[in-house]
């Protein structure tokens, strides 16, 4: 009998796979490798690039440990959801942004590539990378659903001003705001724990804020912040406290615990989530893969928030 691997020949929509966990196709929880945007509802694509990062690199290699980690969890839907985010939703690996010729990624290459995507009336779920991945995919959702109101998980506010016309991992989101690419005034950060005096009009939920109060009285914030505008989804790893994520670039102790994350997560259903991202796991710094396998985890639970915040939604494409 032929074996028969789901990352090389499943098909978008058949559920959870439960071919082996420890060989075949390395793809985000074994749904298929396709180019073709066609049939589609989200494709999942990496963003291979810590060039950006002002403390440990590494982040360029997290694309392929979120993969590698997504392996083991895929045999059921995630629990405690009721929707199995890979039947209800048609998935894809889309693969990597690559460089062209030899060029290193640059604003306009990753726009271009998530532009692609969204074009074709389908979602994208971003691996990174480190969090400068996020504005240009940010620039490429604004060009389609204009200004976006922001969920944003991190330790950090990504808001500083940058130095010349240098863009970082810590200063992008001051440039998004500034050129009106986010809507700070819709928009949110939560388990921030570094100091900047100007949030720019960002809602700020402190990790302290999080650990003194209930996951759905968070998330009752970030619903009322948000309301009904378009919502992207971004979450830096570095949010989860180094116990839960040793493996980042910029830790910081003090963090909000996996379950923290997760439970509010489970909690936002119905907003309107038009894209979503992952970002700075640097496996060079990970212990037995807990980083890769708490960012995945996350990474498919924002699947499962999708499907249950677009049912009976139609795409504005």
């Amino acid at each position: 009998m032929d074996s028969w691997d789901s990352g090389f020949r499943g098909a978008p929509g058949q559920g959870m796979s439960h071919t082996l966990s420890f060989g075949g196709a390395a793809s985000f929880f074994r749904v298929p490798y396709q180019n073709k945007l066609t049939d589609v509802d989200v494709a999942v694509t990496g963003v291979p690039l810590d060039v950006a990062t002002t403390n440990r690199p590494g982040a360029r290699l997290g694309p392929r440990a979120i993969r590698n980690a997504s392996l083991s969890l895929a045999w059921e839907r995630p629990w405690p959801w009721r929707t199995d985010p890979m039947a209800a939703l048609r998935v894809i690996d889309y693969g990597d942004c690559e460089p062209v010729d030899g060029d290193l990624l640059s604003v306009s290459h990753i726009e271009t590539h998530i532009a692609k995507i969204i074009n074709s009336g389908v979602a994208t779920l971003m691996l990174g990378g480190d969090h400068f991945v996020t504005f240009p995919s940010l620039k490429a959702h604004a060009a389609v659903y204009g200004p976006i109101s922001l969920i944003h998980f991190d330790a950090h506010t990504d808001t500083w001003p940058s130095s010349g016309n240098a863009v970082n991992h810590g200063t992008m989101f001051h440039c998004a705001a500034l050129e009106g690419i986010v809507n700070p005034a819709s928009s949110i950060q939560i388990g921030i724990r570094t100091i900047n005096e100007d949030t720019l009009g960002f809602q700020i939920v402190s990790a302290t804020d999080v650990h003194q109060s209930s996951s759905r009285d968070i998330a009752r914030q970030i619903r009322e912040r948000v309301g009904n505008s378009p919502v992207y989804f971004t979450f830096d790893i570095d949010c989860l406290d180094p116990a839960f994520a040793p493996g980042t670039g910029t830790p910081v102790p003090g963090g909000l615990s996996t379950f923290q994350a997760l439970s509010i997560i489970r909690e936002l259903s119905g907003i309107h989530l038009v894209g979503m991202d992952v970002v700075e796991v640097a496996p060079a710094y990970d212990h037995a893969e807990v980083t890769a396998l708490a960012a995945a985890q996350i990474a498919i639970e924002l699947l499962c928030l999708f499907a249950e915040s677009h049912r009976g939604r139609r795409n504005p494409r």
